[in-house]
Parts: structure tokens; C-alpha cells; sequence
């Protein structure tokens, strides 16, 4: 693989998410955004695990055809009970649903990161496992928290930055920022293997 240029690489973020903006401008760098349109629809018998690693790869290629020059990144989060995979709930009913069938249950959250700049071949693509053990939950605690938080564009309902932290009894994971949606220790390491200047 070419090794990366020293210059400081332009990034982009190939997403739709305001968690994953608010997450990368931590890092105190300038970054465009850029939408990728990709389908993700899980493929059939695709594990939870690997529908996040192939969406966070599609994302940025995608992303990467319009912007070779730059450091994309694309990111992808499935929440995993015992092998289902359990997306977006859009609407309240299946938000409901999906926190009845978490509640007193381990979800691991699988959130992929991949970084590729098409100038110098540079691909690369990790994931931050979470472990969260959910509370068992009652009917009119789940009501209250989607009341007060309406989290349908969170991966298994729970916005655990926010009022989703009181469904939990706990959260196991090497990556802090990883459960909002974007691991920002993984994308340091990447970007600076793509030749961005965090420091």
C-alpha cells in the first residue's frame, strides 16, 4: 500500500448522523460531510457484526468516488441480541417492541468505522463491540423514556448520551464514544495511518 502523504489530508464524513458530527468535531478538526446512498438492507444470514462492518465500508467507498482526494469516513451501528439484528425503530410502536425484548438482556452494539482515501489506496475498517445489560424494564417506564426522548433514529431505541443511560444497568467497551455511533479512538488510529494531522 502507498504510504500516506505528510500534507494534512482533507476529511470528509460520509453520513447523515448529527451524533456522528457532534462526535468527530471533538477531535477539533475542519471535515465536510457527505451523504452516502447506500441500501441497508441486511443481507440474508448476515450477522449483526458483519451488516455494520460491509455498511461502514460501503459508506465511505461511496462517499470516496466523489472526494478521492480525501480521508472519508463512513460508520455503521446494528444492535445485536443474541445474533438478531435490531436497526432504527422509526416509529414508536417498534421502539416499544424492540425495549420490551431488551429489557433484563446483554445487547452488544456494533459500531463499524472505516476510513478510505482512493488517492493513495488506503482502506481500513474496525469495530468497537459495546456490551450493555438492560434493566428489566417496566411497560410504563419504557412509555415514559420514549415520551420524553423519542429515539426512533437510534439503533435499539436507547440514546444512552441522554435519558436512555437510566434503562441500563451497565456498559462494557474499550471505545467511550463507540454506543453515540462513532468510535473516535479507531478513527484517530486510521486517520493518522491516511496521513491526517489530529495534533
Amino acid at each position: 500500500m502507498p504510504q500516506p502523504s505528510s500534507m494534512t489530508r482533507r476529511i470528509v464524513l460520509g453520513s447523515s448522523s448529527p451524533y456522528r458530527r457532534e462526535l468527530l468535531s471533538r477531535l477539533k478538526v475542519e471535515f465536510e460531510v457527505d451523504l452516502p446512498q447506500v441500501d441497508e438492507t441486511p443481507r440474508p444470514g448476515e450477522s449483526p457484526r458483519d451488516i455494520a462492518l460491509r455498511l461502514a465500508v460501503e459508506k465511505a467507498r461511496a462517499v470516496a468516488a466523489r472526494h478521492p482526494d480525501a480521508a472519508v469516513i463512513g460508520s455503521d451501528q446494528v444492535a445485536d441480541l443474541a445474533g438478531e439484528p435490531l436497526g432504527k425503530p422509526g416509529t414508536h410502536e417498534r421502539a416499544v417492541e424492540q425495549l420490551r425484548h431488551m429489557r433484563g438482556q446483554v445487547v452488544v452494539f456494533q459500531t463499524a468505522v472505516a476510513v478510505v482515501c482512493r488517492a493513495i489506496g488506503f482502506e481500513q475498517v474496525d469495530i468497537a463491540p459495546v456490551r450493555v445489560t438492560f434493566r428489566e424494564l417496566s411497560d410504563a417506564e419504557i412509555e415514559s423514556y420514549l415520551q420524553a426522548e423519542k429515539p426512533y433514529d437510534c439503533a435499539g431505541s436507547a440514546r444512552s448520551e441522554g435519558l436512555g443511560i437510566a434503562l441500563l444497568e451497565s456498559i462494557e467497551n474499550d471505545d467511550p464514544s463507540a454506543l453515540v455511533g462513532l468510535p473516535l479512538i479507531r478513527t484517530c488510529r486510521m486517520l493518522r495511518a491516511a496521513g491526517v494531522r489530529l495534533l
